[in-house]
């Protein structure tokens, strides 16, 4: 498996043709940097379609995601905002849940 360390939500969208130099590249704008052990995951603009880019400290992983119903649920465009997620509320955004919901613990924090 690949080790990721943190998981960055990034709440401008990006062009879902894009491949992984030009995800990489989207990365640094928006992070600064990819950094080893990081995932960083995008949406298009209707939160139908999701890429995920992982640096593994030697190269880069591109991964996509659709859902063919419904939408992720993503938080709303702001423009250089990035938010930091757990693997719970990973989990729950890959599967289209509400991941804001989901919070180490299982302490239930929004309604």
């Amino acid at each position: 498996m690949i080790r990721i360390d943190s998981i960055w939500l990034a709440t401008e969208p990006m062009d879902m043709r894009a491949g992984t130099e030009t995800a990489l590249a989207k990365v640094i704008a928006v992070f600064g940097a990819a950094k080893p052990h990081c995932a960083y995951l995008f949406a298009n603009r209707r939160a139908t379609r999701m890429k995920v880019l992982v640096h593994d400290g030697f190269g880069i992983w591109l991964a996509a995601r659709r859902l063919n119903q419904g939408k992720f649920h993503w938080p709303g465009i702001r423009h250089g905002s990035e938010i930091e997620l757990d693997t719970e509320q990973l989990q729950a955004l890959v599967l289209g849940l509400p991941w804001q919901r989901a919070r180490s613990g299982g302490a239930i924090t929004l309604l």
